[in-house]
């Protein structure tokens, strides 16, 4: 089956709540390893450099909050700072999903924007099970 990578994660993370609840151990590892999957398919690289990780005790259901870092580079091509932020993926009935993005950006608030457009495509690329591999895949070719 052909979801979103938001709709994925979403699931994993609701199932994995609901194993924490009903002590089910085995299941709550095997949820988290697909979630950590997920989140590999994430973009990373071109500044996204940091680990990302998901917000446990934020997300539910009906919300995925990652916390991530962006390395920003100078006008020269050399790093510069770290700059640590959280995106907050909520559903939308007219676009599917709504972004937000806080971090401390200061004079680089142009990647904010970098990041929304990154993300947003992110989270709707399509993904499925590759039972080959054993893990997720991006689906490249969905017509």
């Amino acid at each position: 089956m052909i979801n979103a990578l938001y709709q994925e994660l979403a699931r994993k993370i609701s199932a994995r709540q609901n194993c924490v609840v009903s002590n089910n151990e085995e299941w709550e590892i095997k949820h988290g390893e697909a979630i950590r999957q997920l989140l590999e398919l994430l973009p990373h690289g071109s500044g996204i450099d940091g680990e990302t990780t998901l917000d446990y005790d934020k997300s539910n259901r009906d919300r995925i909050v990652l916390l991530s870092e962006f390395h920003t580079m100078d006008g020269n091509g050399f790093y510069g700072r770290w700059i640590t932020y959280k995106v907050t993926v909520t559903p939308s009935l007219v676009c599917g999903i709504d972004l937000t993005i806080i971090g401390n950006f200061g004079k680089h608030s142009d990647i904010k924007d970098y990041l929304y457009e990154t993300y947003y495509w992110g989270f709707r690329q399509p993904i499925e099970w590759d039972t080959e591999k054993a893990g997720y895949r991006m689906v490249l070719d969905t017509i």
